[in-house]
């Protein structure tokens, strides 16, 4: 299994913090996001390596990052040539990217680069080798802030039911976290939904299609899930993570 970190971003509502680096390497608790994520990853027995997809402008920042870090997998920084938010590839451009700059021809593990987990990846890995495509759910309990997400309903059997980004009248509670898992026979509908000229961008809008393609599941996830969006966010996961070192 091939896992994918999405830090091709520009953190523009992060500035000055990302002015110089990437989300994914600020650091929270004094240690950077992406060695967090990486952590949870590593407890996944069927890996074999790790992708980071980074702009031109920060890939060097993610290459300084990996000769210093210390991991038993390979990790492969990808750069999309890309500079600016003008011309980005979008999260789901740069995993179509990804997938053919390195041949990647196994089962997909994607998480996005800003998420902040504390949950065990495991027991999601474990339930998408058994279901097929998976993505990561958090139940955020009131409806009033899922219009910032996206809004997954699913069956009694797990299977998403309706799924739509940024909903204006959310009918429940469950959101996509920007963790998904695709079965290396399913990785072809990237390349279909793109080739559709289908929002290059926010993942959201692709498993909004996708659903509709294949039998797409949600796993519920045990556990603190963190949106590192903006500042504000950003300092209060920081603020709870130094608590807790105390």
């Amino acid at each position: 299994m091939k896992a994918l970190v999405l830090g091709a971003g520009y953190g523009t509502r992060l500035y000055p913090l990302t002015k110089d680096r990437p989300k994914p390497l600020l650091p929270v608790g004094g240690k950077p996001i992406l060695e967090r994520t990486i952590e949870r990853l590593l407890a996944i027995p069927d890996l074999d390596e790790i992708y980071i997809v980074s702009n031109h402008r920060f890939a060097e920042n993610y290459n300084d990052w990996r000769r210093e870090y210390p991991c038993p997998k390979p990790i492969r920084v990808i750069d999309d040539g890309t500079q600016s938010n003008d011309d980005r590839l979008g999260a789901i451009g740069d995993i179509q990217f990804v997938l053919d700059r390195s041949k990647v021809r196994d089962d997909l593990l994607v998480v996005a680069g800003d998420n902040l987990i504390e949950f065990d990846l495991r027991e999601f890995w474990k339930f998408s080798q058994a279901r097929g495509a998976s993505i990561g759910l958090t139940d955020l309990g009131r409806k009033d802030l899922v219009s910032q997400y996206s809004a997954v309903t699913l069956d009694a059997s797990g299977k998403v039911i309706e799924f739509e980004e940024k909903p204006p009248l959310p009918k429940g509670t469950l959101i996509s976290i920007g963790v998904y898992a695709f079965p290396k026979k399913q990785i072809r509908f990237i390349r279909e939904y793109l080739d559709a000229g289908h929002n290059r961008d926010a993942p959201g809008y692709y498993m909004q299609w996708l659903y509709r393609k294949v039998d797409l599941y949600g796993f519920v996830v045990k556990g603190p899930w963190y949106d590192i969006g903006d500042i504000d966010s950003y300092n209060q996961a920081n603020d709870l993570f130094e608590r807790e070192k105390r």
